[in-house]
């Protein structure tokens, strides 16, 4: 134990010391790469852990949670049957639905005196209040988030409640954060407008009761009305909802860390390089190669936890800043209000890939140790064996290049329509073309050399440098060869997504007037007045008022959005279909399925599919699947009527209105503005498509996020890599310079070099990353499940050129050091 800490002491600190930039570059990409996989596992898991704490909270023993299929809920007779079933102890109804105030949506809680059964975190702070709450009209208890306190008159919805008691103090005031109202079960059901209805009905078992049995049982008395599961099915189904983006995000982070690696190898062969001299002085006298590859492997973990623990703390805060940046219309399917809430598991997880990675990275090029000798390591310059690549690696690249090509293709071929292989296929992809590229190492280098000639003599120089380490040189190469790659690949199929959600969505952007419940950006899920559909109707200078309806609704175990589609719809649910097809749906002879909800329920055209609704379990013929960019975990669409009649959901919350021909669109939109309430939205297709698109783009970010990193971090390995050449030539450099060598062919060397490793890199990253955005492009239907088409552009000319300027600019620092080296210094190094 004292020889390890006096070695580590004397050689891996002094080098921290000494070498404070190399040793800040490296904390710094693992930092990076853990801030983003901590802020994934922050953001995902706020939202999963939300709805479980609210869902906890409210649900307190209950065994088992019969919902609504929609935000209709079903008959509150359904209740008084799951009361009778055996093994019952309780049945609680409950009205549990987000709604409007003047502080904005608040969860609105409904129960009636059974609630005390579920021994929840609400029971004590209702039992202390008990009194001043029943003598009120309408009265509501409040949680603290809300702003209100006792007496005052506050607005839900259309209707007024007054404030009888503020819920302080324990779980009960924790409760989603403090923003909620609880009143009794009748006021609710007024409120929103859904009397005799109820959202949810929590089961408490009587005791000894098995929970199969229970399960069963209840099954049977709702038969097919409501949906029963665990209370803990809503966190289910909120995670599932936002897998989408998690696994875009972990992919990210994962090509974070990829490309941190390339970087922790050149400085580790930097770090090789400059303490050869010492290397080989250890294993002279009598060192064992294992122990200083282990040495240097302990000194690569230790950067890999530092940049880990780094990492984590500025993930936490990226995180709590991401949470408010999701796209609403993802954001609006969560009952809970998220708040920040970061997983056990994530810290532990970051700072494990962050060692894992540096460690990995390290081993590549601490094995050279093993394969340079002693008399060897003593030169200062010059090529080593441990740069060639041998022919068996040669062979084992392109044996993983053709396997890895092989089972991307045959894996798109398929349409497996799963995220775990549409990420596999990418990933095989990506890892077949830097294995082709490992396989090209000596075409490359010698391609690079050939590039820094056509600098002159300085080229020249720069050449020579660059077969003499060529390992070094693609992994630098690569770091350039990934930025260009990935700058592409998501550039070019974030707009190509964009250009077919715009397509597919086209003529929603045709319609001359929208009248929702919500704003563009979100889906219009809520009823709008049921006499507007004839006001609008009415007013001069409009056509014709096509009505529509959206909800969540919950068909198999998925939660989806479901269409009610009528004639003339310019939904492409409806348009997608053929003109028979879209008036059966219409008239209630069958539904429509987006493509991911087709497979997730493993059904297709023509067979008949099960759906629970309030009037019953009733079966309806699948006659469509179509490619549509849908939300959740899928889409359906069914006729209006129908929807309005099996969901009791009556009404429209969505309005298409066509101008009459040769109308002043303008002044169609203000008067029908004008006409509508307040609380309702109205605005132009343009306006609709604009959101659609906002929504999307808010998706995006991540993506770009993971761009931005790759390029920071091509950046600095680029800049260490020029460096390491410098020092490791400084005694080269300084015999130049004493023969007559300028200050400025010393520059243009430098330069040269770096222009040679930009101009293959790029090169390679154009080519490379053209193929992948059409692989990427192939993909996608199995991700976003909507089809996309290839569009190439002449952006990728200009993310080429990028990289180039890139690679001169990491060069600048280095080549000025070199530049500005003292002569006799340098000569005198050694």
């Amino acid at each position: 134990m004292t020889a390890l800490i006096d070695r580590w002491r004397l050689f891996s600190l002094r080098e921290f010391t000494i070498h404070r930039g190399r040793t800040i570059a490296s904390v710094t990409v693992m930092a990076v790469s853990a801030a983003f996989l901590v802020s994934v596992f922050g953001i995902f898991g706020s939202l999963t852990g939300s709805v479980d704490r609210l869902v906890g909270g409210l649900a307190g023993n209950a065994a088992l949670e019969v919902t609504g299929v929609t935000d209709s809920g079903f008959p509150a007779s359904i209740r008084d049957d799951i009361a009778t079933a055996p093994g019952v102890a309780a049945a609680v109804p409950m009205v549990r639905t987000q709604i409007d105030s003047d502080g904005g949506p608040l969860l609105l809680l409904g129960a009636d005196a059974s609630a005390t059964a579920l021994g929840s975190d609400l029971q004590q702070a209702v039992e202390e209040q008990l009194a001043a709450f029943v003598s009120a009209m309408n009265g509501v208890l409040v949680g603290p988030g809300v702003g209100a306190t006792t007496g005052d008159t506050i607005r839900l919805g259309s209707h007024q409640v007054t404030v009888a008691g503020v819920i302080h103090g324990g779980t009960a005031a924790r409760l989603n954060e403090g923003h909620y109202i609880l009143t009794s079960l009748a006021v609710a059901q007024q409120v929103t407008g859904h009397v005799g209805r109820l959202d949810s009905v929590m089961i408490v078992a009587a005791p000894h009761t098995d929970s199969k049995a229970l399960r069963e049982a209840v099954d049977r008395t709702v038969n097919g009305r409501a949906l029963v599961a665990e209370p803990s099915v809503r966190a289910v189904q909120t995670g599932n909802g936002v897998r989408i983006l998690q696994y875009m995000t972990l992919m990210g982070a994962a090509l974070a860390f990829i490309v941190a690696a390339f970087l922790i190898y050149t400085t580790m062969t930097m770090a090789i390089a400059q303490r050869r001299p010492t290397i080989s002085m250890l294993r002279a006298i009598g060192g064992r190669r294992r122990t200083i590859v282990a040495d240097l492997l302990t000194e690569s973990a230790v950067i890999g936890l530092i940049g880990g623990a780094v990492g984590s703390v500025i993930g936490i805060a990226f995180g709590r800043t991401a949470i408010g940046t999701l796209p609403v219309a993802l954001m609006q399917s969560v009952e809970a209000r998220t708040v920040y809430s970061l997983p056990l598991y994530a810290i532990p997880l970051a700072i494990g890939a962050a060692v894992c990675t540096s460690v990995a990275a390290s081993a590549v090029a601490a094995y050279q140790v093993y394969k340079v000798s002693p008399i060897e390591a003593l030169a200062p310059v010059g090529a080593s064996v441990a740069d060639q690549v041998r022919p068996w690696l040669r062979l084992a690249a392109i044996c993983v290049t053709v396997g890895g090509l092989t089972v991307s293709i045959v894996l798109v071929v398929l349409r497996l329509g799963n995220f775990l292989w549409s990420g596999v296929a990418l990933s095989m992809f990506f890892g077949a073309g830097i294995a082709l590229c490992f396989a090209s190492i000596g075409g490359l280098v010698r391609v690079a050399a050939w590039a820094a000639r056509r600098f002159g003599r300085a080229g020249e120089l720069a050449a020579a440098t660059l077969e003499r380490a060529p390992r070094r040189v693609w992994a630098t190469m690569m770091t350039v060869f990934m930025a260009v790659t990935v700058t592409i690949t998501i550039t070019g199929a974030n707009n190509d997504l964009l250009n077919s959600v715009r397509s597919s969505l086209g003529a929603v952007g045709d319609v001359d007037v929208w009248v929702a419940s919500h704003p563009p950006e979100q889906f219009p899920t809520s009823a709008l007045p049921s006499d507007l559909p004839a006001e609008v109707a009415a007013l001069p200078g409009v056509a014709h008022v096509t009505e529509g309806q959206l909800a969540y609704a919950t068909l198999g175990d998925e939660k989806v959005i479901l269409y009610g589609l009528d004639h003339g719809s310019v939904s492409p649910m409806y348009q997608a279909l053929d003109p028979q097809v879209r008036a059966d749906v219409v008239a209630g002879h069958g539904m429509v399925l987006s493509r991911d909800l087709s497979r997730t329920l493993g059904v297709g055209v023509g067979d008949e599919l099960p759906i629970r609704t309030p009037r019953g379990l009733q079966r309806i013929r699948v006659l469509g699947v179509v490619s549509y960019f849908s939300a959740l975990t899928g889409t359906a669409g069914i006729g209006l009527n129908q929807m309005r009649d099996w969901f009791d959901r009556p009404g429209a919350t969505l309005l298409q209105v066509d101008g009459a021909p040769g109308v002043d669109k303008a002044q169609l939109l203000a008067s029908i503005r004008q006409a509508s309430p307040s609380e309702v939205h109205v605005y132009s297709g343009a306006e609709s498509l604009a959101g659609v698109e906002g929504a999307i783009r808010q998706g995006m970010a991540v993506a770009n996020a993971v761009w931005v990193i790759v390029v920071l971090i091509a950046a600095i390995a680029l800049l260490n890599t020029l460096t390491l050449s410098v020092l490791e030539r400084r005694r080269e450099i300084g015999v130049l310079r004493a023969m007559g060598a300028s200050r400025r062919v010393t520059l243009r060397m430098v330069l040269a070099e770096a222009a040679g490793i930009g101009v293959v890199g790029g090169g390679l990253g154009l080519l490379f990353g053209v193929a992948s955005q059409y692989f990427f492009d192939s993909v996608t239907p199995d991700i976003m499940n909507i089809d996309v088409a290839y569009t190439p552009s002449a952006m990728v000319l200009v993310f080429a050129a990028a990289a180039i300027g890139l690679s001169l600019l990491g060069s600048i620092p280095p080549a000025v050091r070199a530049s500005r080296l003292n002569i006799i210094e340098a000569v005198s190094i050694e």
